[in-house]
């Protein structure tokens, strides 16, 4: 059989490499990335593979290529990222949006839209099915990404509507591993490197925020097993149902790590969600996907890799 000829946007980032790993085995990989937030390390080991191509492109800008699907995962997705240049961040999951479902109608692509449990907001509905509409603010500092995704969306389900694009929506909860950036200030990767120094872990409030973590092998299972699924455009909710407070995430990094870190208290960032996690009933059913990696397991094998990446900056 022939293989497919994947084409995966912002490829050379933290889930887009991971997913650049997961399919290469058994298809051709077309890897597109700005290098905004992405960088070439994460996918140089996949270089020399004769079934892998990487082409420095902003898919703001169109692009013409010949593909059977499009797993379209450009956008920064921490809030330091995306609030650096929140038009950019717009205009990458507006009209990067447009430009993704453009190639994929002209070349009849399955296409595939990394959504983002943000598109929920502050949620008054807990936990969050994917028939709750969200309570998002659309004039804060947050809504460059949160809007933007929700007009992704739109985008996706109008295409589909109008010009029957073959079409799935995953709504991505926070996810956690290896090749995190050191620098996006996501709450895993900002506790276990200031574990890892003996620096003061940063708690937000009290730190009773809750979250849902999901190891990104779990993820990414789901998310292959959606885009392989004929007949559901969802959205479908793929994450980690175990919820807990942001402040037992510190305590659990810092017994791992045995860290000699003490806990620090800032103002809350505004509109950052009290609670999250996501109802998974959706794609247990039509996926027969749950999360299997435990939290443990998945921390272990993330501060691994920041352990290394330390030691290597040290030499």
């Amino acid at each position: 059989m022939r293989r497919k000829r994947i084409l995966i946007t912002g490829g050379a980032g933290f889930l887009g490499s991971h997913l650049c790993d997961k399919l290469i085995e058994s298809a051709d990989i077309i890897c597109l990335d700005s290098f905004f937030t992405g960088t070439k390390s994460n996918v140089a080991h996949l270089l020399s593979s004769p079934h892998f191509e990487l082409i420095r492109h902003d898919i703001v800008r169109p692009i013409l290529l010949e593909v059977d699907q499009v797993y379209n995962f450009a956008s920064p997705a921490s809030p330091v990222h995306y609030q650096y240049n929140p038009i950019k961040t717009v205009k990458t999951n507006v009209i990067g949006t447009m430009n993704m479902l453009g190639l994929a109608r002209r070349v009849r692509a399955r296409i595939l839209q990394a959504s983002t449990s943000e598109v929920y907001g502050d949620p008054i509905e807990h936990p969050q099915k994917e028939t709750y509409w969200g309570n998002v603010n659309p004039i804060g500092i947050r809504s460059c990404y949160d809007e933007g995704k929700r007009v992704a969306e739109t985008l996706m389900m109008d295409y589909h509507r109008q010009n029957r694009v073959d079409i799935r929506i995953v709504r991505i909860f926070n996810t956690y591993g290896p090749r995190m950036a050191v620098n996006d200030g996501r709450v895993v990767s900002n506790f276990v490197l200031q574990a890892l120094r003996n620096e003061p872990i940063t708690l937000f409030g009290e730190g009773l925020q809750t979250r849902s973590f999901c190891y990104v092998s779990d993820l990414l299972e789901g998310i292959v097993r959606l885009m392989n699924t004929d007949g559901l455009t969802g959205p479908v909710n793929i994450g980690n149902p175990a919820e807990m407070t942001v402040r037992e995430l510190a305590e659990l990094i810092i017994e791992m790590t045995g860290s000699r870190s003490p806990l620090v208290h800032r103002d809350l960032p505004s509109d950052d969600p009290t609670q999250r996690r996501p109802d998974i009933t959706l794609a247990k059913e039509k996926l027969d996907w749950e999360p299997k990696v435990t939290l443990r397991e998945g921390l272990a094998r993330t501060i691994d890799y920041f352990e290394k990446l330390l030691s290597e900056a040290a030499v």
